[in-house]
């Protein structure tokens, strides 16, 4: 099945760009968006429709010999662009699960493993090219291994990818050290932090700072590289610890030295009276920009909508919401997915990368906790009439 997956990767390669053009796909980020502060615009989304299931991407019965790669069961899948490569972040990974598993459960237990690929053409799924690191069987391996002690609050139980973002030719991801399980949807975290790769995912380190306090609002995040005021910025959407707080926002510039130096990141602390962002560097002073139980989220840009837009997953459902500016207004969150149609579902992930017919349609991974593994899904956005 990998070998298929490879040969229509190779076949869609001589023919992408004429696909791209008949699709109007956004085969990659194109213009970095601006960052503007005018809140007066209307709200556009008026809706979702054609939800899609297109393949699963990880485990048995997948699109991809995950098996080869010891890879039987994982989740997440937050996304990030590296030149031509897409890298996708899972977290905790089993190679071993019998039959009637659900969860994360199993042998050959690994905290984070990562697949990238240079598939452009999302609307049959995604066709992974390799795994990054991989040992010399193959093996997915962990990009920076949790301590897998146990769990009861005083350790760490595993390490886990919230999302990734590059700078140049290095890679990072932004991951969470969780100190305990507990019921579903809440977990505690010692502590957030980055790993770095300047070897294309190969190897991986991760640094001593910046970090985040394990109960700060800063422990998953949705990395966004931004335009703002003729400076690069990296803004990051931020949750707690948990699928149960609001959002909060942070920027870096978008520099290697910026990124790993913990003063240079600044807080969304409100708007003055001309409805300008106040930006500073204490972290208690952050205000929160979508109040609610927001669950693994993802944000980007849409040119179809001309404005921001978030999925996340809150109550066994998963939404979408759009956003005027990165700091809001925010609209109602409107649904992308019912839990009654996809139980245990979670952590809808898109990727700028990934739309067609102008950014109408979009394209994203989503966990199923049940098969524990990561499918591919496509929905089309609603919009209001002009």
């Amino acid at each position: 099945m990998a070998e298929r997956a490879r040969a229509r990767v190779r076949a869609a390669a001589a023919v992408a760009a004429s696909v791209a053009l008949a699709l109007g796909m956004t085969a990659c980020a194109g213009s970095l968006p601006s960052v503007e502060s005018g809140a007066d615009k209307p709200f556009v989304l008026d809706g979702v429709s054609n939800l899609t299931e297109i393949a699963q991407l990880t485990g048995p019965d997948a699109i991809n010999d995950t098996e080869a790669a010891a890879v039987a069961g994982t989740d997440l899948g937050s996304m990030a662009n590296l030149g031509d490569r897409t890298y996708f972040f899972f977290g905790d990974t089993f190679g071993e699960r019998a039959p009637e598993s659900t969860g994360g459960q199993g042998g050959i237990w690994r905290s984070n493993v990562s697949a990238w690929t240079t598939d452009d053409d999302p609307s049959d799924g995604i066709a992974f090219d390799g795994w990054a690191p991989a040992d010399d069987l193959g093996w997915a391996q962990a990009l920076v291994e949790g301590e897998h002690d146990i769990n009861d609050g005083d350790g760490e139980v595993t390490k886990i990818p919230t999302h990734g973002f590059a700078i140049g030719e290095t890679l990072y991801i932004s991951y969470m050290s969780v100190s305990y399980w507990g019921e579903p949807g809440t977990w505690d975290a010692n502590h957030a932090g980055l790993a770095k790769s300047t070897d294309r995912g190969e190897t991986w380190t991760a640094l001593e700072s910046p970090r985040w306090p394990g109960d700060s609002n800063f422990i998953q995040v949705a990395p966004v590289r931004v335009e703002d005021g003729g400076t690069e910025y990296l803004y990051f959407w931020a949750i707690p610890a948990g699928r149960f707080g609001g959002v909060q926002l942070m920027r870096v510039p978008a520099t290697e030295q910026a990124v790993e130096d913990q003063a240079a990141y600044t807080y969304f602390a409100g708007t003055d009276d001309d409805g300008n962002p106040r930006w500073v560097s204490d972290m208690e002073a952050a205000e929160t920009v979508i109040e609610g139980t927001i669950g693994e989220l993802s944000v980007m840009w849409s040119e179809y909508l001309d404005r921001w837009i978030m999925t996340s997953s809150d109550a066994g459902n998963a939404y979408i919401r759009e956003g005027i500016t990165p700091w809001g207004p925010w609209g109602d969150p409107i649904e992308l997915v019912r839990a009654s149609d996809y139980p245990g579902l979670y952590a809808p992930f898109m990727n700028p990368r990934y739309v067609d017919e102008g950014g109408r349609r979009i394209y994203f991974a989503m966990s199923l906790w049940g098969p524990y593994n990561v499918f591919w899904f496509s929905v089309d956005l609603e919009k209001a009439a002009d």
